[in-house]
């Protein structure tokens, strides 16, 4: 079954608008410890995580960037490597 172009570009889209919350819950938990709660706000969810959540956030985070690095090179063709026929 092909995949459009247009799926993948608003899912694209939506994975890249997820990053950028998780990444901005991320940076406000990096002030030494003035925030201890932070409302995560992902589009679809919005969700009240904590200090004691950042490593499920950094794991959560390193998934949401291997899925657009997949989306991508479904969309734009993977790379591929080549070696001499020799």
């Amino acid at each position: 079954m092909a995949i459009s172009d247009t799926f993948l570009a608003d899912r694209i889209t939506a994975t890249e608008a997820q990053i950028v919350a998780y990444e901005a819950a991320i940076l406000a938990f990096a002030n030494n410890g003035a925030i201890q709660t932070y409302k995560l706000d992902t589009g679809q969810t919005v969700q009240t995580v904590t200090r004691s959540d950042l490593a499920e956030l950094n794991k959560t985070l390193d998934i949401l960037y291997n899925r657009l690095s997949t989306l991508c090179a479904r969309r734009d063709g993977a790379a591929s490597i080549g070696r001499p026929a020799w």
